[in-house]
């Protein structure tokens, strides 16, 4: 794989993540547009710390078989390379191996000769705490400084590559790239930045395609191919009816950033500040203007989550409009009786266990930010009991169970009756886990957290 600069390297994203689903017809155009490499995100930490905390996968295995099917067929047929990151949605190491497998299934049925990288991003507490006793681990904020409890706490513990694992995975031959946790840029920035494409343009590029085709006026309508040169980037979407606008691509820098010109990667920062939007046609827009500074220390982002007890859940539906009336007053009375059934019936107080009653249709997603005004039309009453147990949890949903279904208001002279989403009323939701994880490890050479392993042969039939 030569490594000579050359005139432009194009990226074809075809989704915003593995699994997600796209038309074969996507990667077909892509490809007859002349994409050098192929870069999709396997993951995100958007649903929450579950999949990190259990190390296991969002998507379905038939959803990432049937996307991968695709590429793999694709990245054969063109001999480009495929790179995935953040596998098995967290990037666990167990992640990385769930792709990998139903990777190699698909080149045995197709009968395909490729060779995979698996990139393992897990980190040991061990090693950590070393790094932490040489003052070489910072909190981001909210968090503070970290302590080697929270270190020992996790069940999973991952660091964010930026794209020189990659690289080193493409230089060692591989065509198949399937990487640990990763920021979505680094996915599809390594190709051209190991083709000598600059910095500033590669990055930038990689900022707006991560997503498929979020950066067109049509979302739904498929991925993009972007082309880096040396003097900036042309994006256009891959459906022939969709369409890239300079406010579409510009746009796409509002996402996930806290500053609408300046991204940190784990190498530098992207400065988009004076990057020009200009359109071309009515489908493709240029970019160019964009830099990147290099850090004066690499750093990499370390991403954990521990239990914090387990879950039972129970859901009533609420029609009742003398209740609707005065829901707040309900919701009031129905932790104070909860709590009082609880001490009575198993001894324990808060915080021995905890209760979260959520009121969807009036104030449950925002609460306190956007208050209600009015009696809503009907609530979903959602109860969440944690406990250090499930069946602690449990104990206490099911003490609840005729409160949810029959609790009236003090004023009321009659019972309500309220309805039940399931039966039985109580579901199990297992252990439940939260971030605590959102500090940086200096690092002395980008890759040095990272383990990357190559089949010494190529699948085949």
């Amino acid at each position: 794989m030569t490594e000579a600069p050359r005139e432009s390297v194009r990226v074809l994203t075809p989704v915003g993540m593995l699994g997600a689903g796209f038309p074969s017809e996507t990667v077909d155009r892509g490809i007859a547009l002349g994409a050098d490499v192929i870069a999709v995100d396997g993951g995100s930490t958007d649903s929450g710390p579950y999949y990190l905390g259990s190390g296991t996968a969002k998507t379905a295995a038939a959803a990432v078989a049937g996307d991968l099917r695709i590429l793999l067929r694709a990245s054969a047929a063109a001999g480009i390379p495929v790179v995935i990151g953040s596998c098995g949605t967290s990037g666990t190491d167990s992640g990385v191996d769930w792709v990998a497998g139903i990777a190699e299934t698909i080149l045995r049925e197709e009968g395909l000769s490729l060779r995979i990288a698996r990139i393992y991003s897990e980190q040991r507490a061990e090693t950590l705490k070393e790094r932490l006793n040489e003052g070489r681990i910072h909190p981001l904020p909210p968090l503070g400084d970290l302590d080697a409890a929270t270190l020992d706490s996790c069940s999973h513990i991952v660091g964010m590559m930026g794209h020189e694992p990659i690289v080193a995975a493409l230089r060692a031959g591989a065509d198949v790239v399937l990487a640990g946790r990763a920021t979505d840029t680094a996915v599809a920035a390594a190709y051209p930045l190991m083709l000598g494409m600059p910095a500033g343009p590669t990055w930038h590029a990689s900022k707006i395609v991560e997503c498929g085709g979020q950066c067109t006026t049509n979302p739904r309508a498929g991925g993009v191919l972007a082309t880096i040169d040396h003097d900036g980037f042309t994006i256009e979407p891959l459906d022939p009816a969709n369409s890239c606008t300079p406010t579409s691509v510009a746009a796409h820098m509002l996402y996930e950033t806290v500053d609408p010109f300046r991204m940190r990667e784990p190498a530098g920062t992207l400065d988009v500040s004076g990057a020009v939007y200009t359109a071309l046609d009515e489908r493709r827009v240029r970019v160019e203007g964009s830099r990147f500074e290099l850090a004066d220390q690499h750093t990499i982002k370390l991403e954990g989550a521990r239990v914090t007890g387990y879950e039972t859940m129970s859901f009533t539906a609420i029609r009742d409009p003398h209740i609707l009336s005065k829901i707040e007053e309900w919701a009031a009375l129905m932790h104070r009786i909860l709590r009082a059934r609880v001490r009575q019936t198993l001894g324990l107080e808060p915080p021995q266990y905890a209760v979260d009653l959520r009121l969807y249709g009036y104030n449950a997603v925002l609460e306190d930010l956007d208050p209600a005004t009015g009696p809503p039309r009907e609530v979903g009453a959602m109860l969440l009991v944690n406990a250090p147990d499930q069946a602690t949890a449990t104990a206490v949903a099911k003490i609840a169970n005729p409160l949810m279904l029959h609790l009236p208001t003090p004023d009321m002279a009659y019972l309500p009756s309220l309805a039940f989403a399931t039966s039985p009323a109580e579901i199990e939701r297992g252990p439940a886990y939260e971030f605590v994880l959102n500090h940086v490890v200096d690092v002395d050479e980008p890759s040095e957290l990272f383990r990357v392993e190559i089949a010494e042969e190529a699948s085949r039939d």
